[in-house]
């Protein structure tokens, strides 16, 4: 493989990071309605942008003044890697502004690729947060040269959906923590309240990112209508 010439990516900022993505069945999926969602993120305190897709990743770095960490979803390869699956994908996002890029580096996905997208990325000048399961996986993204490490996918992988207890782990976190004190720890997963993102910091996290529960108004309603009771 060819070796890209490597620049350094710009810093992740510490604090609350919002994930601003809406599924195609979603009535808020599209960049115009992802770009005032985003805007009213930043306008709110986040400081910085999750996004998904090339569309949304554009229109949002040019409108809000935040780094952007962008990714792709796609299904369809054998071992199950969706998140920023290809080194492709890592240089579109840059291309159209991607300040970072956010991918699988869990233990699915070929050490040798992972070397790949990272080469990809900082050839690019951007930084790469690891979307990550399990501290075995964080132990080997580290040693591939990712400059973030987060708890993304903690409960969404075959050996963890059974520890998917529907509240953020902390305990996850705290382990990253100690074992890289060098290196950017991101709490994301099922953080859902201002007690859960105070608890991470509290853990050490040097950044916390909140999707569902500031972003998704259909979840958020559903959550409420969840409470009134059944009548006659």
């Amino acid at each position: 493989m060819k070796q890209c010439p490597t620049m350094t990516p710009p810093p992740l900022p510490r604090g609350l990071i919002v994930s601003c993505q809406a599924r195609a069945d979603n009535p808020l999926h599209g960049p115009a309605f992802m770009v005032a969602v985003a805007q009213a993120a930043w306008q709110g305190g986040a400081v910085a942008i999750r996004a998904e897709g090339l569309a949304d990743v554009a229109a949002i770095h040019k409108a809000v003044p935040l780094p952007v960490i962008g990714l792709i979803k796609r299904d369809g390869r054998a071992d199950g890697v969706y998140i920023t699956p290809e080194v492709l994908d890592v240089t579109a996002l840059a291309a159209v502004g991607a300040d970072w890029v956010a991918l699988d580096a869990t233990l699915a996905r070929a050490e040798t690729e992972l070397r790949e997208l990272v080469a990809a990325a900082h050839g690019a000048g951007v930084g790469v947060l690891a979307d990550l399961a399990t501290l075995e996986d964080a132990v080997r993204a580290a040693e591939c040269g990712v400059d973030a490490l987060a708890t993304t996918l903690h409960g969404y992988t075959p050996g963890t959906q059974a520890e998917h207890r529907g509240v953020p782990n902390l305990d996850l976190l705290a382990q990253f923590v100690q074992q890289f004190p060098d290196v950017p720890v991101v709490a994301e997963g099922r953080f859902s309240t201002p007690a859960h993102v105070a608890a991470a910091f509290d853990a050490g996290a040097h950044a916390v990112v909140v999707g569902t529960a500031i972003t998704n108004p259909r979840e958020i309603t559903r959550t409420f209508a969840g409470a009134v009771p059944d009548r006659p």
